[in-house]
């Protein structure tokens, strides 16, 4: 929005001409999220507090998650709330990519807002049910992949970049459709089953979203594409602001939801930032390089499909409790040790991510 004003301006306001570079939209996007955030929370909490609307904690978890119970939940909406308004604000809102992201954004944070909703104030344990939270998921999740696959003009858009092969990257084809669908939904519960501890995905997310942001960059730029032997995206580079946005969002967010949190995300935040990550990667081309950086998403989840599988296949469990941050509590870490550490390996696979764009 400010991008269009700022060009009717810049004729008259030579000043107005910094707006339409992407470094100066893309800090003021992760400045303004963390405002609208900061500001926010105290409001939304307090909002939360008076409705009643508390975290609800399993009865078979740690112990020293009891004194959790109550506390406000469904603070993802702030995050939310951050990321559409500085989106809106700093991004060029003719770029299609964008609006598919806000499209993500949205309709996943209402699937999580109905399973909040259903959980803490109808007091219904279930939620919304298993597999209709998973039909709404999918249902948009393909809804992406037939428009991004029928917009397409060939070539770059569904091709599949494999890390540390620069030659070898084949087209999809319509097999992009499914696989856009598996990312997305996938990431999207990834992040919601690793929301367990105070600050433990909010962090991850914002360091993934960081280095998604420089790789969406060098996409976008048909120079350092080249150089970096990965395809170039043109609508790519302003994903960079959306990234930037959700950093920001998420910053102010861990504000109030460090240890010990005032304020939990919900599902409404986690079903929603896991889907965001998760169609980024699928714009940028850059699937696998998610799984890197998102390795300890991966790893929450995995620990769920191997505890649940050994248990039914030989009943017995692998991990004292799944997802696997829970383990390491009964085994006696306190909460900020897991969180912490959990915090570390995500820079470091960040990190790693990066370099393979070179090791090709």
């Amino acid at each position: 929005m400010l991008v269009w004003l700022a060009e009717l301006l810049t004729p008259y306001f030579s000043l107005f001409h910094v707006v339409s570079y992407l470094t100066f939209r893309a800090i003021m996007a992760i400045l303004t999220a963390l405002a609208v955030a900061l500001w926010m929370g105290p409001h939304v909490i307090r909002r939360l507090q008076l409705l009643q609307i508390g975290q609800v904690v399993r009865h078979d978890g740690p112990e020293s998650h009891f004194s959790k119970r109550g506390t406000p939940t469904m603070g993802g909406v702030m995050i939310l709330s951050s990321i559409l308004i500085s989106v809106l604000l700093w991004a060029r809102l003719s770029n299609p990519y964008v609006w598919v992201v806000l499209f993500v954004l949205v309709v996943y944070g209402a699937i999580g807002f109905v399973d909040d909703y259903r959980k803490v104030v109808r007091k219904d344990t279930k939620g919304l049910i298993a597999r209709w939270k998973y039909f709404w998921q999918s249902l948009a999740a393909i809804a992406v992949g037939i428009y991004l696959y029928s917009s397409s003009a060939g070539g770059a858009e569904t091709t599949l970049v494999v890390p540390f092969f620069k030659q070898f990257m084949p087209e999809m084809g319509l097999l992009f459709i499914p696989f856009c669908y598996l990312v997305i939904v996938g990431s999207s519960n990834a992040v919601n089953l690793t929301d367990g501890l105070d600050g433990l995905a909010i962090m991850p997310t914002v360091m993934v979203a960081s280095g998604l942001a420089l790789v969406a960059w060098a996409t976008g730029n048909v120079n350092f594409a080249s150089y970096l032997h990965i395809p170039y995206v043109a609508h790519a580079s302003e994903l960079v602001v959306v990234c930037t946005a959700i950093a920001g969002a998420g910053l102010g967010f861990l504000w109030f939801n460090t240890y010990p949190a005032q304020v939990f995300m919900g599902d409404v935040g986690s079903l929603a930032l896991g889907g965001v990550l998760g169609v980024i990667a699928v714009l940028i081309r850059q699937e696998f390089l998610l799984v890197i950086m998102g390795g300890v998403f991966v790893m929450e989840t995995l620990s769920v499909i191997l505890q649940v599988g050994s248990y039914k296949l030989r009943g017995q469990r692998i991990f004292r409790m799944a997802p696997i941050h829970h383990h390491y509590e009964l085994k006696g870490w306190p909460e900020p040790r897991v969180i912490v550490r959990f915090w570390i390996i995500t820079l470091v696979l960040v990190l790693l991510g990066l370099v393979t764009l070179k090791l090709r």
